[in-house]
């Protein structure tokens, strides 16, 4: 990627070009992926006319006066020291993302912690347990900020002195759901707060399509992540999309070992087959990410 760090990368030019360039007809994750893996380049470079499809100058400047009215946060680009490569492992990867808080604590030893959003008290006991002594191990806490197990997973970790990751399914500056804003803003200002959601294509879709984010920023918290832990999850969850990315990175994937002893659901017993790992605490867990790195 020698174009890339030929000249030095404007956050700014980038997040519009990558803007205007989701804000096409018809664009998605996978269509975007696709064309950055067809033209290794920057998103400004990207938009040029032979390969942007049908990107207008017009559509560029409603792109840009919308994020003029946004403030309080930075971007990181693909090509930049502060995107993690990491990242490009995941199956549609994202080439810019919006940030709030210590950039610095994606090169620590990250461990995503998810689940249901209906938890069990089990689920949240077990939850309370699992981060406390994976705080004390050193790891930092990765988590989607949903209700439930995510929710539970961040609370403790700021409660223990951890460090934390969030990373939510809408833009950097809204809060869903709305129970979490106090933690959200926790986050951003004393960790680290994540969001690969699009500002201008969030603002004129669908309010259908929104929820496409969620699986989405799944994807992406896997691949932050040295592993996953799944704390507990129905056969419907939207958690198994992370599982199912995990194994697709060839990120370790945990599934605590209550799961199993549910007799209501089956995808633990599938997920073991395909090499998950069946474990009852942090220190099983611990033995096989090895060591943990200081920030």
């Amino acid at each position: 990627m020698s174009t890339l760090m030929a000249n030095a990368v404007s956050p700014y030019r980038e997040m519009v070009a990558y803007e205007t360039l989701w804000g096409q007809q018809n664009q998605s994750l996978r269509t975007l992926a696709e064309m950055f893996k067809r033209e290794r380049v920057l998103p400004s470079e990207l938009l040029r006319p032979e390969l942007a499809r049908e990107a207008t100058e017009e559509l560029r400047e409603r792109v840009e006066t919308l994020l003029r009215s946004k403030t309080g946060f930075s971007v990181a680009v693909h090509g930049a020291f502060q995107y993690p490569e990491r990242l490009q492992q995941a199956k549609h990867p994202i080439e810019l993302f919006y940030y709030r808080g210590d950039i610095g604590l994606l090169e620590s030893s990250c461990i995503s912690v998810v689940g249901s959003r209906k938890c069990s008290e089990v689920g949240k006991t077990n939850t309370k347990n699992l981060v406390t002594e994976l705080v004390r191990q050193g790891f930092t806490i990765v988590s989607g900020l949903a209700l439930g197990i995510d929710t539970v997973a961040l609370k403790t970790a700021v409660e223990e002195k951890g460090k934390v990751i969030g990373v939510i399914g809408t833009p950097i500056d809204h809060y869903y759901p709305v129970e979490n804003r106090g933690l959200q803003d926790l986050i951003a200002k004393e960790h680290l707060l994540i969001s690969q959601v699009p500002f201008y294509r969030y603002s004129v879709e669908p309010f259908k399509s929104k929820r496409n984010y969620f699986p989405q920023r799944n994807e992406t918290m896997s691949a932050l992540s040295e592993g996953t832990i799944i704390v507990e999850a129905s056969d419907t969850s939207g958690t198994l999309t992370q599982a199912r990315a995990a194994l697709q990175q060839g990120r370790k994937l945990f599934i605590l070992d209550s799961c199993f002893e549910n007799p209501d659901i089956t995808w633990p017993h599938k997920f073991a087959e395909r090499g998950a790992i069946r474990v009852k605490t942090a220190d099983d867990i611990t033995a096989l990410l090895g060591e943990v790195k200081e920030t």
